[in-house]
């Protein structure tokens, strides 16, 4: 078997939303080291693995839980009546035995990146806002007693998720989005994107999601522009938040956040501040 071909990051902007949602449609979307190793126990004693235990690991991974709810969606049967909108769903409907036959032991981001630590630093980052938008988001829909709170969860988590394969497949034009930004503290993330990437990430974000044909509850709640609706609302604030606390609660944003945070859940300034800090 040959090997693989190795790995040629993108140095220079594609033109548009099309040529940039077919390069990213189809590139291999490596996986972070520690769920790469975890597959690997797990496959190895594949009779003991449920789709409860094995959806945990992958849903703390945002971008294998990307790769999952793709797969799924591009081999979903045509008897079935709905989506599979969480891992652990997908994992019901697919099966242990063929996910690991679909699955085989994964290419990571620690070896796709070895060689550019700021731009694996750039990476975790990301992945760390991530997963606290996650949390939050969780909290806020389990508080309005939202019947799709696990839905929810996996849609902050991969609210930037064209970030994560930015910084996955053009290391260079991510870091050079970053500079700017940390050069410029005024500048607007997207106005940013545009001027080196030629696209916004939330519009590269949404025309994904449609070309891999996510389940559309999880597309409606990542998508920013319907910010009317509860639901959109509970995970914008919660990333949103994720972001201006990332480096502490002393970001000058933050009093807005709380208050549209209290807004959303019904609750008062202090209350919904306190509650804020207990998650966290």
């Amino acid at each position: 078997m040959n090997a693989p071909a190795p790995f040629q990051p993108l140095r220079r902007a594609l033109p548009d939303l099309a040529a940039w949602t077919a390069c990213f449609r189809d590139a291999e979307i490596p996986v972070l080291a520690s769920t790469a190793e975890s597959l690997e126990l797990m496959r190895a004693n594949e009779d003991e693995v449920d789709a409860n235990s094995l959806g945990e690991i992958i849903a703390t991974d945002p971008l294998m839980t990307l790769k999952v709810l793709a797969y799924a969606a591009a081999n979903r049967s045509s008897r079935l009546v709905t989506d599979a909108e969480t891992v652990t769903a997908a994992l019901v409907l697919m099966g242990i035995t063929p996910f690991f036959n679909a699955f085989g032991p994964q290419p990571t981001v620690e070896d796709r990146l070895s060689d550019q630590p700021e731009a694996l630093a750039g990476l975790q980052r990301v992945l760390r806002r991530a997963d606290r938008a996650a949390r939050f988001a969780l909290a806020f829909a389990v508080h309005r007693l939202d019947h799709d709170a696990a839905v929810i969860h996996s849609a902050a988590m991969l609210h930037d998720f064209a970030e994560m394969l930015l910084w996955c497949h053009a290391p260079e034009l991510a870091l050079d989005v970053r500079h700017r930004q940390q050069a410029d503290r005024h500048l607007r993330s997207a106005a940013v994107q545009r001027q080196v990437l030629n696209v916004d990430l939330s519009d590269l974000e949404q025309s994904l999601m449609h070309a891999w044909h996510l389940p559309e509850l999880l597309t409606h709640i990542t998508n920013d522009k319907r910010d009317l609706d509860p639901q959109v609302q509970t995970v914008k604030l919660a990333v949103r938040l994720a972001r201006h606390t990332a480096d502490g609660w002393d970001d000058a944003a933050v009093p807005d956040d709380v208050t549209d945070i209290a807004n959303l859940l019904n609750m008062g300034i202090e209350p919904t501040r306190h509650l804020l800090e207990e998650l966290d």
